[in-house]
């Protein structure tokens, strides 16, 4: 749901899962198609015909849409999201057997195709693949927890109908947890949590259910309670049935019902109770029973559960251990039972003819065809593009159009995937996911039949933090230049540009990880060695008070010259406004002193000042120019001198407007047993870090503290020395902040070195 209110849902055919029955026409509509099912997209749609039909949909189409969900894995890295996923796929009899992350026998498991992926032991890029359970068939994106690959996690969830959301049953709600958190509520994605590792020492669900009701601040209750913990985890009981539920056999395909244990029966009544008191106030049927002190019954908890699921207003939380195959049977049955299908999720469209009327997007195939371009991944046949399909049906052979470009693609090869694997299909009804071959697009473009014309709104994509320079060695290699162009398709959040000044090769994106990731794919996909250079940071520069300005531009030599003359005045612009409003031109000028055609001229001029800061060349942010009078000549006043007077005004007002440097602070999480905790405060401290929180769980602490991304270079190298290996961290980036003083001026220093050495 949380999806579908960021995209549009154009109704798509139907022709696949509910044939399911016959294999491949199942297939071809649970394909997972790049679109998105779930999002209510905010889009704008141009429509040269009707956006949508009156005909109502087939029985056939109802009823897979009934049976379909399009679900995502996301958790805090080493959740063991990977692990989840792969039992899931074997318990639905998607693969013979079960390989582990880091497992002994070097295959990996299925979700983590990359060999950097199943080097490092972590999931680089979101994988999609498909189930069936039962009569219900499932899309499933696995993605990755590490704060550095965050966009995989953003454009997934913003094609998903509902989530996953896997925590472990020690560490509980960490830092990028609470950035999924944000990204499901970003995109209205109901989600099941799912607490795992329940095997592990330190196990503690009561523990972690608070910390989802505090710290992500969602109601929440469990419908399980575990039978042992730690390595005495047996299985759970079910709350809502009563009944002990236990995994038997090689892998736990095997499930067994038994009554619930005498030593436990008064702990399952109280959580029933618990869970009852919760849904009371958040559901108004079972609120009105709790009132008139009756007893709900099975369907009624079932049904309310679901109802506030889908709602955002509530979380189920299931138990279970996926490396000890436990609980992972109960997890699929709860995301049946309680995650909405396509047709729950409410998505819109902007009708941008009718001026930008919203319009609800309708999910059946009998609409005609709209999909979003919602990944980009180059394979060894070519592009291939992840289509989420909203509305009406995509078949292989029919003629697409690129809303953005308005060219017309036909759609030769229609796959849906597996991991790094795909299976040719003839058609793709709504709601599904799939891929394409050989289309041109990028990430985030729409896709229709022609006879409507929607533009879905594009995912959040957050501000890179960190650059690299990047030299090839070989200097004539033709793949470095393509490298770079195939990897900025495929991922937002990684940047390219070329210094105007040093003319080296700069890349950004979110952390260190992240860019040395690109460099050894680079690597290995094309033979291109790289040497970098010293991370950079994004510094940025702004005003703290109110500065005037009074500028005059003059030039003469001889004929026409240039005039123009603005006063006015700049000022800091609020900090909780600037994620918005970043910068800021107004036009406060009467009375036609500046004629109106000259205003855009200033507002350039005002813009070109922002690009390169003044102190130490890096972009000026948070700062509002207001226009309040001028002068202009009727001959030599024009558009470039009113430019050129509006920069020079900007710059020199800068100036006096006590300028400071900002640089990314980054909330960082350090968890490392109790022994060490006085080395990771001594070595945060040294880093200029601000503790925020320290708490102890059983014998480990977490620290979190924000500490400025220049001092976290090298960081790991140092807790791993510092904790005996034992320790370790995740960073977000929270905000950008003034650098000390005595950093200002080494900032401005070595700047002033620089532009002296070039001359």
């Amino acid at each position: 749901m949380a999806l579908s209110m960021l995209l549009p849902r154009l109704a798509g055919s139907g022709t696949g899962f509910a044939r399911a029955a016959a294999a491949t026409a199942a297939m071809s509509a649970t394909r997972p198609a790049a679109s998105r099912s779930g999002i209510l997209s905010f889009t704008r749609c141009r429509r040269w015909a009707s956006s949508t039909t009156s005909a109502a949909p087939t029985p056939e189409d109802v009823n897979r849409l009934k049976h379909l969900r399009n679900i995502g894995i996301s958790a805090h890295i080493d959740s063991g999201k990977t692990t989840v996923t792969e039992r899931i796929l074997y318990y639905t009899g998607r693969i013979k057997e079960i390989h582990e992350v880091r497992g002994k026998d070097n295959v990996g498991a299925t979700m983590d195709w990359m060999d950097l992926e199943r080097e490092k032991g972590i999931t680089i890029q979101s994988a999609a693949t498909y189930a069936q359970w039962g009569d219900t068939n499932l899309n499933i994106i696995d993605t990755p927890g590490h704060v550095d690959f965050t966009i995989e996690v953003e454009r997934a969830l913003r094609v998903l109908d509902g989530a996953v959301l896997v925590l472990c049953s020690v560490s509980g709600v960490q830092s990028q947890t609470i950035t999924v958190d944000r990204q499901m509520r970003r995109y209205n994605v109901p989600r099941i949590s799912f607490i795992n590792k329940m095997d592990r020492a330190g196990a503690n669900p009561a523990r972690i259910i608070d910390q989802i009701r505090s710290k992500l601040k969602i109601p929440a209750a469990a419908l399980h309670v575990p039978i042992g913990s730690e390595d005495a985890f047996e299985g759970v009981v079910d709350v809502l049935t009563q009944r002990a539920i236990y995994n038997k056999g090689a892998r736990g395909e095997d499930i067994v019902y038994a009554d619930v244990p005498a030593h436990l029966v008064d702990a399952v009544q109280a959580a029933r109770e618990e869970l009852i008191a919760t849904l009371a106030e958040v559901d108004d049927e079972i609120g009105e029973l709790f009132i008139e002190e009756k007893t709900p019954t099975e369907d009624q908890l079932r049904a309310a559960i679901r109802r506030a699921t889908i709602a955002r207003k509530f979380t189920p939380v299931l138990l279970g251990s996926a490396i000890k195959d436990k609980g992972i049977q109960a997890l699929l049955d709860a995301v049946i039972t309680y995650l909405p299908t396509p047709t729950e999720v409410k998505n819109t469209m902007l009708d941008i003819d009718n001026n930008e009327q919203v319009l609800d997007v309708v999910p059946y195939s009998n609409q005609p065809f709209v999909g979003l371009a919602f990944k980009l991944e180059e394979g060894k046949y070519g592009q291939l593009t992840y289509i989420r399909v909203y509305q009406g049906r995509l078949e292989k052979g029919q003629f697409a159009y690129h809303v953005k470009t308005g060219k017309k693609v036909k759609i030769s090869r229609l796959v849906r995937m597996h991991s790094n694997s795909m299976e040719d299909v003839d058609s793709v009804g709504a709601g599904e996911i799939c891929a394409l071959f050989g289309i041109d697009c990028a990430s985030g473009d729409t896709f229709t039949d022609g006879t409507v014309n929607c533009s879905m709104s594009t995912m959040f994509v957050p501000d890179s933090v960190i650059s690299l320079s990047l030299t090839p060695k070989d200097k004539n290699s033709p793949n470095f230049s393509k490298a770079l162009n195939r990897f900025q398709r495929e991922d937002p959040t990684f940047r390219v540009h070329v210094d105007s000044e040093s003319k080296q090769t700069i890349i950004s994106g979110m952390g260190e990880l992240h860019l040395d990731i690109y460099v050894e794919r680079m690597r290995r996909e094309y033979g291109v060695d790289c040497t970098t250079g010293k991370p950079q940071v994004a510094f940025r520069e702004t005003a703290t008070r109110r500065s005037q300005f009074s500028y005059t531009h003059k030039k003469q030599s001889g004929g026409a010259g240039q005039f123009g003359r603005v006063i006015g005045y700049i000022e800091p612009i609020d900090e909780d406004q600037q994620a918005e409003l970043p910068h800021e031109f107004v036009n406060n000028v009467v009375g036609g002193n500046i004629p109106t055609n000259y205003i855009p001229a200033c507002e350039k001029g005002f813009t070109d000042g922002l690009q390169e800061g003044f102190m130490i060349g890096h972009p000026i942010v948070g700062v509002r120019m207001v226009l309040q009078d001028g002068a202009a000549h009727s001959v030599d006043s024009s558009e470039l001198a009113f430019r050129l007077a509006a920069f020079h005004a900007f710059r020199e007002s800068f100036k006096t407007s006590n300028p400071r440097v900002l640089e990314p602070v980054m909330t960082v999480e350090v968890s490392a047993p109790i022994e060490f905790q006085g080395s990771v405060l001594g070595s945060l401290n040294k880093r200029k870090g601000l503790i925020i929180d320290t708490e102890t769980q059983e014998d480990y602490c977490v620290v979190a503290a924000e500490v400025p991304l220049n001092n976290m270079f090298g960081y790991s190298t140092e807790l791993r020395s510092a904790t005996q290996g034992k320790g370790e961290f995740s960073m977000e980036y929270k905000k950008h902040a003034p650098v000390l003083p005595n950093v200002q001026e080494d900032l401005i220093k070595e700047h002033q070195k620089k532009l002296a050495e070039k001359k």
